[in-house]
């Protein structure tokens, strides 16, 4: 990713430009409407851009709601729960994805549901709202979680790593584990990535990671379609991820089409979320194309795979930080399942009931506060359709570009307390040690309202069953313990770079 220091001329320019664009705009509007304070520019993000989320979270403790000024619009970012509900539920249908976020994320999530608005977004959901609530679904996702978190336990229990001689990429075993995983419960197909069999599902997630990064930076960054249409710098390299995405991608939807014609039985047919939307096509063969089922399956994965992963990796960092926590949730996982029997890894996953599974409230806790301090999607934008009042009495315009802020809410002491940036699994804990939801307004990890996030007790379920396979059998600690892990600037928070970790057999 080039820097934006490699044009102090056109920062320079730019930043005059703003100065003078919000004199004039100050000039004009007087003060009738009371808008969120200045805290910088897209010019400052720009510079923060490798800790924009400790950047965000410093503006945050200091304004809660602000905004940022770009040539165009405002960026205006709130941390205010009563803000978040207004955006999200009560004022709904004020507050969309827009033209330009669908602009920026178009070569990636083309019109997904995670880039669309009215009747695109409900149909949608429609459909992936009844695939989620179906038995066969929970059924066949939970088998498929329980065999790929034994083929995870199985690969750490093999060689010296089992013995702690040998360091550990949890985060690539994780993501490696999550996209079988997924592609398998969502489109019926086998990649193989986390045996090593299939090097074509890593080159994609490269790729898928790659493009995540710079359509994130696209945000502020004003020469990007300039760079587009020369295909050169960020975006040459973003024109050949989106090539190898797409290339990935369609041969998965030719393969499936081509297993379905083959397919005697409607029950076989809908076991996954892919045969769904073709079923659909089916039966309105111009509802939409390949592309637009291409774009369905890129925003499935970004929430599917992209998110579970990456929580279960912060998940293992934070316990490997805190070892009273792991203890005391590889002896709940004990407790629920094999009680003082030992087993196997193949013999495990029988034990893992959907009531064993239900049973484990630590452990659902211990999640929950990793989402709460590492969520799958740091921030979050809207597009601002008519001028509005905040909820906190700030103004926003038409064509502002609206955020609540996952990441910096899980670190604001006025929603958390004075141990906000603790990891405390008894947090979420009532006397007798059941899990005690909070407001999905103030614990933002799943969107709420009528966007809130279908997929919440699918992600729950295979974080506890891989969690669960993970510290039953397994013991983890840093490699090295000095080490400190980063984030990489995407759209979903992924730690930058290995994450080694040493995998003590229990």
């Amino acid at each position: 990713m080039e820097s934006p220091l490699s044009h102090p001329a056109m920062v320079a320019l730019s930043l005059l430009l703003l100065v003078a664009l919000y004199l004039a705009r100050r000039a004009v509007l007087g003060k009738k409407r009371r808008y969120p304070p200045v805290a910088g520019t897209m010019f400052h993000q720009l510079l923060n851009f490798g800790r924009l989320l400790e950047y965000h979270t410093e503006l945050s403790r200091k304004y809660r709601t602000f905004r940022m000024l770009t040539p165009t619009c405002n960026y205006v970012y709130t941390v205010e729960p009563a803000n978040v509900e207004h955006i999200l539920k009560t004022n709904f249908a004020n507050y969309g994805k827009g033209p330009m976020t669908h602009d920026v994320l178009e070569d990636l999530l083309g019109d997904g549901i995670f880039n669309v608005d009215g009747g695109m977004w409900r149909q949608q959901r429609k459909v992936a709202s009844l695939e989620f609530s179906t038995r066969v679904l929970r059924d066949y996702s939970s088998a498929v979680f329980r065999d790929t978190a034994a083929e995870l336990a199985g690969i750490l229990e093999r060689g010296p790593a089992a013995k702690g001689r040998e360091r550990v990429d949890m985060q690539d075993l994780l993501m490696r584990a999550t996209l079988d995983s997924f592609f398998r419960v969502g489109f019926g197909v086998n990649l193989g990535v986390l045996s090593g069999s299939s090097k074509e599902g890593l080159v994609f997630a490269r790729a898928f990671d790659d493009a995540s990064e710079q359509v994130l930076f696209r945000f502020f960054d004003l020469l990007w379609k300039v760079k587009r249409f020369l295909n050169i710098s960020s975006e040459a390299t973003m024109k050949q991820s989106i090539r190898t995405i797409n290339d990935f991608v369609y041969s998965i939807i030719y393969r499936k089409i081509e297993q379905m014609s083959r397919e005697q039985h409607e029950f076989a047919k809908k076991e996954d979320i892919l045969s769904r939307f073709l079923l659909e096509r089916e039966k309105d063969p111009g509802c939409f194309d390949n592309k637009y089922i291409r774009d369905i399956i890129l925003n499935f994965v970004i929430a599917g795979r992209d998110t579970t992963a990456g929580t279960l990796s912060w998940f293992l960092y934070a316990v490997c930080k805190n070892q009273r926590v792991q203890d005391k949730i590889a002896r709940e996982v004990r407790d629920a399942t094999t009680g003082d029997r030992d087993v196997g890894v193949q013999d495990f996953s029988s034990f893992l009931t959907e009531d064993a599974i239900n049973k484990m409230q630590y452990l659902h806790a211990a999640l929950t506060e990793t989402l709460r301090l590492y969520p799958g999607v740091p921030l979050d934008v809207k597009y601002c359709f008519s001028d509005d009042t905040l909820p906190d009495g700030h103004a926003v315009k038409k064509g502002d570009m609206v955020n609540y802020q996952p990441y910096p809410m899980g670190r604001m002491k006025f929603l958390w307390g004075d141990d906000a940036e603790e990891f405390k699994p008894e947090r979420w804990l009532d006397d007798s040690g059941m899990f005690v939801a909070e407001s999905p307004f103030k614990f933002t990890a799943f969107q709420a309202g009528p966007r809130i996030c279908l997929g919440k007790e699918f992600a729950y379920r295979q974080m506890k069953i891989v969690s669960a396979v993970l510290l039953y059998f397994f013991r983890f600690e840093m490699w090295d313990d000095d080490a400190t892990v980063g984030y990489r600037p995407m759209l979903t928070l992924k730690m930058d770079g290995p994450f080694y970790l040493r995998a003590l057999a229990r």
